[in-house]
């Protein structure tokens, strides 16, 4: 083998690599910088449990995200979702619990229905407009943002919903603290959300018909349509999916807050689209894991709290975040590029 075969050899090798442990050694790289700065904070592990419980909101709606991208769909509105849903679900709770004073668990419950069908109504909304209307989803999905972003704004007058059913805020706060020798580890209720949502999800995009039928229209959605898949169902119901998480994501944020929060979330879509592209996603489809994109959530959740810990900017932070961004897709575009020359 000469010299440039070998090391054609090596770049597609390492590409290839970077699309099935890329995430995993980014995350190590980000904990090793920060644990090394300043390891006695970072470190903590009452740190790591608020990265962890933090985590949940982005990794919850980045799990939904990545069938959207998978399916080479893109949604921005996801965080004027993340709030609506957020509000619709607090002002439900209020509403139940000003009828059945005394009950706690009846309007929390009832605010969570709520929240979960305003997200799956809102994907609805967003698959069929981009199906039937054959519109691209980076211009629908960009004007349901402002669309969403003005109802939660309208519907709450722009003011917090507050008064909740007390132990509401124990969902996204609340944590385990299991003593290990002279250490406590910090462990968040959120878990007992994300953990077995994010096994669903794998087992769905795995071992189902519809998880090949995603990875399928991502791929080329006209050899999909050939082969007998139904692609305005597929793309319809990955919209549904990102409603349903952004909801549940919403209601978790709410939670966090203690509050349902109009004007919260905003940026929001950054986080959750970086989470799955830093994760192994392509933007262009057909490439995406729930693995890869939860990790991709920790990534940027302790990019951000690394950066806090150690007096970086907020500012700076962006430009990190979109650097990252950047650098995910020219990977990408440089893997499938050795991928289709080979």
């Amino acid at each position: 083998m000469d010299q440039k075969s070998w090391w054609d050899h090596a770049v597609s090798r390492m590409l290839w690599l970077s699309g099935k442990v890329g995430p995993l050694f980014a995350l190590f790289v980000v904990l090793l910088i920060f644990g090394s700065i300043s390891p006695d904070k970072f470190f903590s592990t009452l740190n790591l449990g608020n990265v962890v419980g933090q985590t949940a909101v982005i990794a919850i709606a980045a799990i939904g995200m990545t069938f959207v991208i998978i399916s080479a769909g893109i949604d921005l509105s996801v965080g004027s979702l993340v709030a609506l849903a957020g509000v619709y679900a607090t002002m439900t709770m209020v509403k139940v619990a000003e009828m059945m004073p005394g009950h706690i668990l009846i309007p929390i419950a009832a605010g969570i229905v709520v929240g979960l069908l305003t997200g799956a109504l809102c994907g609805l909304i967003n698959g069929a407009v981009i199906t039937m209307g054959r519109l691209p989803p980076f211009i629908v999905t960009l004007g349901m943002l402002e669309i969403l972003r003005g109802t939660a704004l309208q519907s709450a007058d722009g003011l917090p919903i507050t008064r909740l059913p007390r132990g509401f805020s124990q969902i996204g706060n609340a944590m385990w603290t299991i003593p290990v020798g002279n250490t406590v580890i910090y462990l968040p209720y959120a878990l007992l959300i994300l953990i077995p949502l994010a096994i669903l999800a794998w087992f769905l995009l795995k071992y189902t018909v519809f998880g090949m039928q995603v990875y399928a229209v991502g791929s080329n959605e006209q050899t999909a349509r050939l082969c007998g898949v139904n692609v305005t169902k597929v793309k319809i119901l990955v919209y549904i999916i990102g409603g349903i998480t952004a909801g549940l994501a919403g209601i978790l944020h709410a939670s966090r807050l203690n509050s349902g929060q109009p004007s919260e979330a905003v940026g929001m879509e950054l986080d959750i689209i970086a989470a799955v592209v830093v994760g192994g996603g392509s933007l262009m489809g057909g490439e995406g894991s729930i693995l890869g994109s939860v990790v991709g959530a920790l990534i940027i959740r302790f990019l951000r709290n690394g950066c806090v810990v150690v007096g970086v900017s907020p500012f700076v932070q962006r430009i990190i975040i979109g650097l990252i961004i950047i650098a995910a897709v020219f990977i990408d575009q440089l893997r499938r590029r050795k991928l289709s020359e080979e």
